[in-house]
This record gives structure tokens, sequence and C-alpha cells, in this order.
């Protein structure tokens, strides 16, 4: 007798920040594949063409939705795609974030402006976003399930990059507080923290070096954006019913090592001399 694990059938997923062609991407095809029907959100709108539509042309259950996240606007935009289509809203992944290597530097350098952009993008609108979610399913008296990306960064020291570690790790604390508050209403609210892993994004300052990867990573290579997938599923799915405030390492065992830090505490997955000189001063 077959059995539906992920029970994901009938419901609706949000996964904002879909369209880089990397873990969100990843998320978007995998829990279509599950049986959801995704609400599939970017700011932009060639970057859902080039990632998202495919998916959907497939016969995948994807619905493109082009809106900002991080502002109410946005947030209204993806809740009114929610309620036009059919199905019962069930989850949320919070993948928009990042940062741009412009960020990159030593604490002394940090400018207040930096730091609040850090946490504008990867704290606030991941925060904001699930209060959303979480409001709409109270008022529906409907379970769910929030997933959120942090970050190795924000489980571990991260040197030169302050602000968004800091940021992450701050994501962890919303995750665990927002779990005990919204328990008893059946909300789950979790994350994933991947360590590095190959995206389109990563490919700004990492390039690829299979010795090194050996050297720094217990499993011996970077992981890969359907990996992250992977776990999130899982968060989402009724597989994981009675986990809730947890973040999860999904990083190949990096962090068992933790010896991507060169003489200089630089990470030796920087790929660019003149950028790893530049952060340092």
């Amino acid at each position: 007798m077959s059995r539906d694990f992920f029970g994901l059938t009938g419901r609706i997923v949000i996964v904002s920040g879909a369209g880089g062609g990397g873990i969100g991407t990843s998320v978007t095809k995998l829990v279509a594949e599950a049986g959801a029907t995704v609400i599939a959100v970017s700011r932009s709108k060639e970057n859902l063409a080039t990632h998202i539509e495919p998916l959907a042309a497939q016969g995948l259950s994807v619905v493109p939705v082009a809106a900002d996240a991080s502002t109410d606007d946005g947030i209204a935009t993806v809740l009114d795609a929610v309620r036009g289509t059919e199905g019962q809203l069930h989850g949320l992944v919070n993948v928009a974030g990042g940062a741009d290597p412009s960020t990159w530097m030593p604490a002394t350098r940090v400018k207040r402006e930096d730091w609040r952009a850090l946490f504008a993008q990867n704290l606030e609108t991941m925060f904001f976003m699930s209060q959303a979610v979480a409001a709409e399913l109270k008022a529906e008296g409907r379970p769910g399930s929030i997933v959120s990306i942090s970050s190795i960064s924000g489980m571990n020291t991260a040197p030169f990059h302050i602000g968004y570690g800091t940021a992450k790790a701050a994501l962890v604390a919303a995750t665990r507080t927002m779990a005990v508050e919204l328990a008893l209403d059946e909300i789950r609210v979790n994350a994933v923290a991947p360590g590095v892993t190959a995206t389109p994004a990563s490919l700004a300052y990492v390039e690829d070096d299979a010795e090194r990867d050996r050297t720094a990573i217990a499993m011996g290579r970077r992981g890969r954006p359907e990996e992250q997938a992977g776990a999130i599923l899982f968060l989402l799915s009724d597989l994981s019913t009675y986990i809730t405030g947890q973040t999860l390492l999904v990083d190949g065992g990096l962090n068992l090592k933790w010896t991507h830090l060169g003489a200089d505490n630089t990470s030796l997955f920087l790929k660019d001399e003149s950028f790893r000189a530049a952060i340092t001063q």
C-alpha cells in the first residue's frame, strides 16, 4: 500500500527568493515534485522567466510571483497570490537574503548603513514574511511549517563578515522564539544552516578547488542546492511534525572540522587574493 510520506498534496508552499537559480529554485522544484503548489517569489521578473517558468512548463504546479518580500506591499502581493490559488496554505520557505562581496571587511570598518542593510536583507525580510504567513495560518486555524535559511556563518564565527554572520545568528534566535509562540497553534518554525554550497551567488567568491574542499569539509566536497532543498522538504513535510525551533546544519561536516580558516583567519574559499587583501585592511 502506497503512502504520501510528505503530505504536501493539495497544500500551498511559498518560497521567498525562488528565482536565483540556486537553493530557492531547487526548493521550488523539489517541493512541487512532492505534490505541493508552490508560490515562487522573486523581485526579478527576469529570474522568474529564466528559472521558474520552465518548471511550470514541465507541468509542475508552480505560480511565479514578482514581488519584493522585504516590503509590506510585496508581502501583500504574495498573500493575494496565495488566496487566488487552489489549495490550502501550509508552508513558507525564506530563502531571500545573502550578502554582496562588498560587505566583507574587518569589524572595525563596518559602517552603520552596512550593518542595517545586512540585517534588513537577512533578518527583517525573514521575520515579517514569517509573521504574515503565521497570521494567515492562525486566521484559517490551520497547522503549518516555516523554514528559513540561516548559514554556517550564523552558527560559528564569521571573520571579516560579522554583519552577515550576526544577522544569520539572529535569524536562528528569531526561529526559536517564534517556534515557542506558535507551537500551540501547530505552526512549526525551523531553519537550515547551509555550509559552502555551489550556487550561482557563491561563484562571486568561491572557485573550484577539489584539494581545498577535501581538506576543509569532512565529506570532501561542497554541497549542491538540491541537497539543501532535501533538508527543507523534510522540515516542511509531515515527516517532521514533532520538530520545531531547530536549526539543521547541512554542511557535509564542515562544522565538524572547521579548518577552512587560513593563517590570516580569512576563509580558504575566497578565490581572489586581491579581494582577500582588501577585506583585511
